[in-house]
Order: C-alpha cells, then structure tokens, then sequence
C-alpha cells in the first residue's frame, strides 16, 4: 500500500463523505470525526488523529470501529484496521521509534529562509513561481518533470527550497531531498566505492524519497555512469507519480554533453525561464528587505531604491547584497533617518567602482565571481564549512588566484580563513589534477574566466 502523505490524505478525504452518511446526525460525526487525519499507515494498521481522548473513547468501541474498518477496507480494499489516538500521544509514539539516520545525503536539509511568502514576483519568473507553488501543493500531479532555468543569482535555489518548505507544511510525513548536483556526484562515488553499506542508492531513492529536487542539473553533463544511474532514479520517480524538480543554468535542449534520455525527459516536462528581474520587480525585493529588517518604507527615498534597482537588478544577490551595505552604511558609517538617493549612491560607492574597473583584477573580485557562479555568498567560499559543493568552489578560487594573479600561497590563505600554505597548496593541486580529467570542471573554469575578462 503507497503510503505517502498525498496517498493518506486521498483516503481519507473519500472515507469522510462515506462515514458522514454512517453517523446518526452530523453534530455527532463533527463531534468525533471533526479534524481528523490519517498521521501513517503500520504494518496492517492506520493511524487516525482525532481532536480529544472522548473522540479516541468512543470511536474505538465496536459500532464506531467496525465502520470505520469497512470504509476504508472499500476504498484500499485491503484490510487495514481503524487506530484512533490522539496527537499528544502520537507525539510519544514516534519518540519511541528513534528515527534512522538516512544512508545517503545525511547533511542535504531544507533552508527555511527560503519560502513562497518572501519570494518577490513579477513577469520575469511569474510563470516559474506559480508552477513551483503547484508543485508543492499537488506533488506529482499536474507538472512532473518542473525545469527550471536561467542564469545565476536569481531566485532558482530559493523556489526549490520553497517547494520543499511548502510541501513539508501541507504533508507532514513527506521525505523530501533537496540537492545539488554535485552532492549527487559525490554520493555516487561513494556508493560505487564501496563506502555505503545497505541499500543501493536507486532503491534508497525509490523507498526513502518522495520528492526530489536537485540543483544545477548541468553538473550531471559527461558523467555517463551517474547519468545511467540519475536516469533510473528518475524513472522511478516519475512511474510512481513523485514530484521532481530540477534547476539547470540554461534550457534542457543545450545542456552539452547530458544523455539524450535525459534531455528529452526534461523537455517532456515543463520547461520554464528565470530572467533577470524588471526594475518594478527589482523595487519590490528591495522593499520586501526593508519590511524583513522591521523598518519602515517611508524612511527611503524612491529614487534611492531605484538606482539601487538599476545599478545592481540583474543579479538579485547583487541586489540584496547592495542593500545589506546600505543598511551597514547607515546605522555603522554615517547614520541617518532618512535615506536618500545621495547617501544610497555613497553606500555602494565600492561596489560600484569594482564593477566599472574592468581592468582591475583581485583576489576579492575572484571570488565574489566564484561565489555568483556556484550560488554561493563570498564569506561561505571564504569561511570554513567543508560541504562539498563550497569546498570545491573554494579550492576553484585558490586555484584562479594563483593561476591568474601568481599570488604565493600563503597570502592566498588569508583571504580563506588564515589557511596555512599546506592547505592551500593541496586545494590549487587538487583542482590542477582534476583538470586533465574532468571536462565539467574544465568548461566551469574557462567559463570562470572569461567572466573575469569582462
């Protein structure tokens, strides 16, 4: 029997009409059934929270029990018996079944900074939100596969995170797995290596996984054994009707070197674009920053918000990131009650001028490049978390420092933390290395630096 929380919700949303109509009167079927849920299914077993211990009394008496049995034994047709219980005591009942730690992606969580509610719209992902929005509301149903695509820095990561929070919100028990490509990658060494036990991955998905969403599909490209493998996880998936969401950098069609099979399943689905957010959008993120920081719209001047807008609206990063050094400027520097177009100009004065000195290469701008390119902020490249997908980013920006600036290695490792010259060393050689064998990484690099050109 699927039991997955859209399943338990089905079922149960066809017994209540039928038991409706089994009750004596209506005020008695409100009394006892009134917000009542199925939590599981166990074994032969469902699991219905009812409102009260009365509720839980009453319903299991041999009347109300033997009802209740014969509805749901029609819609399943299996023989699953009624448990009524209440939600404190099912709170104590999974207590006491210490959940397993997941054999793969131990670490893969959900952000919950990043939902639907402060996710700004406007023409330029509409058509992307309102697909997500479906998604986590009806998994599986109407759009599977969901592709969305565009450049970096605006707003893919933070709608497949919504996806999730949304979907955990509405189906408590969904096992939802947010990520990235990369992680998948590394996973998949691991379990060919030998250094997972138990299930294979493709079954681990297909029993532990209801809904997938991965970012940065293109990571997948000129990798044929993890795309055999990506590509029969998302044939289970897809025949048992489980959502999967997916982000790439560019539309399906031009992902060079992904396996046809999985292009074409991409193109199957739907396909939507991001693009760089319009300056009324632009307006609106920055007034969802001011409303999130509790401070009052009226103390910004709109042209202040709009040159902001104009000046940083292609990246939303870029943006939020120009308005987290206004905020600095104002309340640290030179602080004010009234922030107008002058003082938001003096703010990002810095930024500004990096950005218009084309000729002028640093460590900092290399970074700030490798950050934009990875969806990363500069201080997780620059810090010490060691996830893969920020230590590869990392090690890609101690490797173009040297190669590009000739910096010796021990001052490269001030900008990381104060990472001795061993560390660094190892990081620039690891990516030197993998260079002459990995061509996603190649292309990744050369695309790096023909952004550092400009």
């Amino acid at each position: 029997m699927d039991s997955k929380p859209s399943t338990l919700v089905a079922i149960w949303d066809q017994a209540l009409p039928l038991l409706q109509k089994e009750f004596d009167d209506d005020q008695a079927f409100a009394t006892f059934l009134g917000e009542s849920y199925i939590d599981h299914i166990d074994g032969g077993e469902v699991f219905v929270v009812v409102n009260s211990s009365v509720a839980e009394t009453v319903l299991q008496q041999a009347k109300y029990q033997s009802m209740v049995n014969e509805v749901l034994q029609r819609i399943t047709e299996s023989n699953f018996v009624a448990h009524f219980i209440t939600a404190d005591k099912l709170s104590a009942y999974h207590t006491e079944k210490e959940p397993e730690k997941p054999q793969y992606f131990a670490d893969s969580v959900l952000n919950p900074n990043y939902t639907f509610k402060n996710f700004v719209t406007g023409p330029s992902n509409r058509e992307a939100f309102q697909a997500a929005l479906i998604a986590s509301q009806q998994p599986g149903k109407l759009y599977n596969p969901i592709l969305i695509y565009g450049d970096s820095g605006l707003g893919k990561t933070h709608l497949l995170h919504a996806i999730g929070n949304a979907a955990k919100e509405k189906y408590p028990k969904m096992r939802v797995l947010y990520v990235h490509a990369q992680e998948f990658l590394d996973e998949y060494i691991k379990y060919v290596k030998g250094d997972k036990e138990g299930a294979s991955i493709v079954d681990w998905f297909k029993n532990s996984v209801d809904m997938l969403l991965v970012d940065d599909v293109q990571f997948l490209s000129n990798k044929k054994a993890t795309e055999e493998t990506f590509f029969s996880i998302y044939n289970n998936f897809y025949q048992n009707g489980k959502q999967i969401v997916l982000t790439s950098d560019q539309h399906p069609s031009k992902l060079n070197g992904l396996d046809d099979r999985l292009k074409s399943r991409f193109v199957q689905g739907l396909p939507l674009s991001i693009h760089a957010p319009e300056m009324e959008t632009c307006v609106n993120i920055l007034k969802t920053r001011i409303q999130a920081n509790n401070l009052n719209i009226e103390d910004f001047d709109p042209a202040a918000l709009e040159f902001l807008a104009r000046r940083f609206g292609k990246n939303v990063r870029e943006l939020e990131g120009a308005f987290d050094r206004l905020l600095f400027y104002t309340i640290n520097i030179h602080p004010v009650k009234h922030v107008d177009l002058e003082t938001a100009m003096r703010s990002v004065s810095g930024l500004v001028d990096v950005k218009e000195d084309e000729e002028k290469l640093s460590e900092q701008k290399i970074i700030n490049t490798v950050a934009d390119y990875y969806n990363l902020a500069p201080y997780q490249i620059q810090g010490n978390v060691r996830t893969s997908q920020i230590a590869m980013a990392r090690h890609i920006s101690m490797y173009l420092i040297r190669d590009l600036m000739d910096v010796p290695f021990q001052k490269i490792g001030r900008y990381f933390g104060g990472k001795d010259h061993a560390t660094v060393m190892n990081g620039v050689n690891k990516v030197e290395k993998s260079l002459k064998t990995d061509t996603a990484l190649a292309q990744a690099v050369n695309e790096l630096k023909e952004r550092l050109k400009k």
